[in-house]
């Protein structure tokens, strides 16, 4: 499905459509784990699919929201939304860092109005595409 909004900021790391198995930033696809922020494109933060994050993987993705000062982080987690445990999500909490968890399709389109508003806005998707 290609994603309106997405062409209109130039500059940005923007989705500009997703499908099976992939999401598409700008005019680069992509199949893999990958991390999102208007001036951060990073692939392979993780290897686990939506039911299988583990500790390690959200403290890569703690340390990065941290590192980038995102005031919205985003987890992507395919074509449906699955939680983390609620022991990693207390976890998460413990280090000050909440994340809004939804399907990879509404990940990308409320990452896009996030980032069009100016936010520092993170995504991560752990399974890209639907």
């Amino acid at each position: 499905m290609k994603l309106q909004s997405a062409e209109n900021e130039p500059g940005l790391n923007l989705f500009t459509r997703y499908g099976a198995n992939y999401v598409d930033v700008g005019r680069q696809r992509f199949h893999q784990a990958l991390m999102v922020a208007p001036n951060l494109l990073e692939t392979g933060w993780t290897t686990h699919d939506a039911t299988t994050l583990d500790a390690a993987d959200l403290t890569v993705l703690a340390e990065k929201i941290r590192a980038l000062g995102a005031d919205v982080a985003l987890l992507g987690t395919g074509e449906k939304q699955h939680f983390p445990s609620p022991a990693l999500q207390a976890a998460l909490r413990a280090q000050g860092v909440t994340l809004e968890i939804m399907s990879t399709p509404a990940a990308c389109r409320t990452y896009n109005l996030l980032a069009a508003e100016g936010r520092k806005a993170l995504v991560a998707l752990v399974e890209p595409g639907v």
